[in-house]
């Protein structure tokens, strides 16, 4: 297995693991490439094929507290085809994007993990911060 950032060919497999259809296709190539500065994809991939993919999104708070670079990183979308998961490949995507990270400076990494996932994060390193708080609009 080969764990890399993705490039604008891998950008039909990204989709595919997004469920995005051949009819979003164009839409979704042109928003990776708006967004290459700050949505970073990587990919994992066996013999040529694109298995698995996660993002680090790379933005910034307002500056203060004395630093003007407030940067952090968010993991997001971390997909693994169905057949290829359990196999250490979502860890290996995990270490990548956390590499990343680190050779970015970044300050933190954040997940929004769904339930079943909480678990793997913390696995790698992550830990439940109670400060964190989330606000949803009504409806």
């Amino acid at each position: 297995m080969i764990v890399r950032r993705a490039g604008s060919a891998d950008v039909p497999a990204l989709a595919e693991l997004q469920d995005i259809g051949a009819d979003q296709l164009t839409g979704f190539a042109d928003w990776v490439a708006a967004h290459a500065e700050t949505h970073l994809p990587f990919v994992a991939e066996v013999d040529g094929r694109v298995i698995g993919a996660a993002w680090l999104l790379v933005t910034a708070r307002v500056p203060g507290y004395g630093s003007l670079d407030r940067r952090f990183g968010d993991i997001q979308s971390v997909m693994v085809r169905e057949e290829h998961r359990g196999r250490g490949i979502g860890t290996a995507l995990t270490e990548a994007i956390l590499a990343e990270a680190v050779a970015r400076d970044l300050r933190h990494v954040t997940v929004h993990s769904g339930r079943r996932a909480v678990d793997f994060y913390l696995r790698n390193g992550f830990t439940q911060h109670r400060q964190l708080l989330l606000w949803k609009p009504p409806g």
